[in-house]
């Protein structure tokens, strides 16, 4: 680890050994770039805009907590850790130190966008057919709540990546706030409360899950007070011996004996399958950079996250196979566009995407204007025949390619993640997606932890057709394809939206529609995170929000499209964005949504007027 500067240190015992006021509301940056102290703010705000940073997530907290940091002279990386470790204690399942997920950066100094691949990694006992039996695969449910899903936390190691690359405090100094949340607490509203009632029924089968989150045997009442003094213990003791004792010290030892025997209540009939980790696939963990993807749209530079995540490859093909048309026309020949664009990516996608350290993934082709020119030319007037097969991105293209064989279907992905946007004084931009999968992860607390393990490796493919080749099938440290897609936009070289959103498969298409509204369709920011969403994953039926089927449902219908509620979890509502856009070079747009989950909290450092 790079040695820390003298200053960040000396904030560290004395600046961050209590909260802090958020600046003041102030119409526009003094001359010293601060504003006066100030309470902070109560309640969920959707938008704000202003100067000297900018942050969106879920939560109030956590956008207080990154606030807090920038405030204090921290810079976007810093922000984006201290609210995902906040994210730790306030939204426990979807994002716990026993998850992972993707970060995107800007830097503003070099003008480049980077990015740290924290995705889980299956153990090294793990097989093609671990999620077999008798040459079947096994009940998803099964799966889910087992020991068998949990893939090597990736969330410890890529903290200290982004920050030993371009933080400018330590883990110690970004964890305090939320050690502070977890001690005091956080109010339990009724999105949280609804999160626990779904897992009731599992939450009770673990002894540690159970003492954690259904508090003297009961759900949450909301407006009561949820502490985590075992959390807030954990990231004590992480700040102060560094990541090495999350993976090779007492907590991974403990996460072990956690997967292998899941602490289950006596008596309890639930079978949970136990899992195949080792201390050994711990110690091995390392979250390594990547390239991200680009793609040029419209002017604008498009990056993304690279494989093992599919987000940057898929948005990104989505969007050259778009450009070929016009879309600023009519809504419904675009939207009509969009979904066969949506279409023909996943079908791509799931034919060729997976993690590149096991698949030779074509990505440059994937992402070529070839490649792009050859798909679109399939895109009529009618929705094409179900499913799309997947094209042949192998440099050689035609005008208008015919294709064979067949699609396949979709993997099981879970909905939730949760996904955060920051940026700083100097510029700089993160775009971070952090998940456990499943709402409530496995089901399992680490006993004394404080948190949440993952089930991760439910997103491989169990198994595959007779005859067809999928890049997802499990193996050895194998990470599982993902669909997190934090996406930076730059014009002209400098920034000008991030965003990103939860929702499993349908996170891509989230991203894709957001991009749509604000880039093509003329809608500011805060209309295009808040209109309705349709997702189509080359599947049977596009699936809908009723407010999308309400306005464009029967002329997309009549175009040969099946058009179908979207179930959830949560019902009707897909996905839940959290964005930012520079409308100058330093007045800065944050967007959060304004009712999915309960909607959002975006903050700036100074608020305008």
């Amino acid at each position: 680890m790079r040695p820390r500067r003298l200053a960040a240190t000396v904030f560290a015992l004395t600046a961050l050994s209590a909260p802090v006021a958020i600046p003041a509301q102030a119409d526009a940056p003094s001359a010293a770039g601060h504003g006066a102290p100030h309470a902070p703010p109560y309640g969920k705000r959707p938008t704000a805009t202003g100067y000297g940073g900018a942050v969106s997530t879920v939560d109030l907290d956590a956008s207080r907590t990154a606030i807090e940091i920038l405030a204090r002279g921290g810079n976007a990386v810093d922000a984006a850790v201290a609210a995902s470790a906040t994210l730790g204690v306030t939204e426990p399942y979807v994002a716990a130190l026993g998850g992972g997920g993707f970060f995107l950066y800007y830097d503003a100094k070099t003008r480049r966008v980077h990015s740290i691949d924290g995705r889980e990694t299956a153990p090294k006992a793990m097989t093609p057919t671990s999620f077999q039996e008798n040459g079947q695969p096994i009940p998803i449910a099964e799966a889910i709540t087992s020991g068998l899903s949990v893939g090597v936390p990736g969330t410890v190691r890529k903290w200290e990546q982004v920050l030993d690359r371009w933080g400018s405090m330590s883990l110690a100094e970004t964890l305090r706030p939320a050690i502070r949340v977890a001690e005091r607490g956080f109010v339990v509203d009724e999105e949280f409360r609804a999160q626990t009632a779904v897992n009731e029924a599992r939450f009770r089968q673990f002894t540690s899950t159970r003492d954690l989150f259904l508090p003297g045997g009961r759900l949450p009442e909301v407006g009561s007070r949820m502490r985590n003094p075992d959390l807030a213990r954990t990231y004590r003791e992480l700040g102060r011996r560094g990541p090495d004792w999350f993976y090779e010290g007492p907590v991974a030892s403990e996460i072990v004996k956690t997967v292998k025997h899941p602490p289950l209540v006596p008596g309890s009939t639930l079978k949970v399958r136990p899992g195949l980790m080792e201390p050994g696939d711990l110690a091995a963990y390392r979250a390594p950079y990547r390239q991200p993807t680009r793609s040029d749209y419209r002017g604008l530079e498009v990056y993304g996250m690279a494989p093992p995540s599919s987000g940057g490859s898929t948005v990104g093909e989505a969007l050259n196979i778009l450009e070929r048309f016009r879309l600023s026309g009519d809504r419904v020949t675009a939207l009509h566009r969009y979904l066969e664009a949506s279409r023909l990516a996943f079908a791509d996608r799931n034919r060729y995407v997976g993690d590149p350290a096991f698949v030779d993934v074509p990505l440059r082709e994937l992402l070529s204007d070839g490649f792009a020119r050859e798909r679109s030319c399939l895109i009529g007037d009618t929705a094409m025949a179900h499913p799309a097969a997947p094209g042949s991105p192998d440099g050689s293209y035609e005008p208008c390619a015919a294709v064979s064989g067949a699609g396949t279907a979709d993997p099981y992905e879970g909905p939730q993640t949760t996904h955060l946007v920051v940026s700083d004084k100097w510029g700089n931009v993160v775009a971070y997606n952090i998940t456990i999968e499943q709402f409530g992860g496995n089901g399992m607390v680490v006993p004394g932890r404080g948190f949440l393990l993952n089930n991760e490796l439910t997103d491989f493919s169990f198994a595959a057709p007779p005859g067809v080749v999928d890049p997802n099938l499990p193996a050895p440290g194998k990470r599982p394809r993902s669909s997190m897609a934090p996406t930076i936009v730059l014009k002209d070289g400098r920034p000008l939206l991030a965003l990103g959103s939860p929702g499993g498969s349908t996170i891509i298409t989230t991203v894709l529609q957001i991009l749509l509204n604000r880039v093509d369709f003329g809608m500011d920011l805060p209309e295009a995170v808040a209109a309705p969403r349709a997702t189509q994953r080359n599947t049977a039926a596009t699936l809908a929000e009723a407010g999308f089927i309400s306005e464009y449902g029967a002329a997309l219908r009549a175009r040969g499209h099946v058009i179908d509620p979207f179930p959830g979890p949560p019902a009707g509502q897909i996905g839940a964005a959290t964005a930012l856009e520079f409308l100058t070079r330093t007045r800065v747009q944050a967007v959060a949504e304004p009712t999915r989950r309960g909607g959002g909290s975006a903050l700036v450092v100074i608020p305008a007027r």
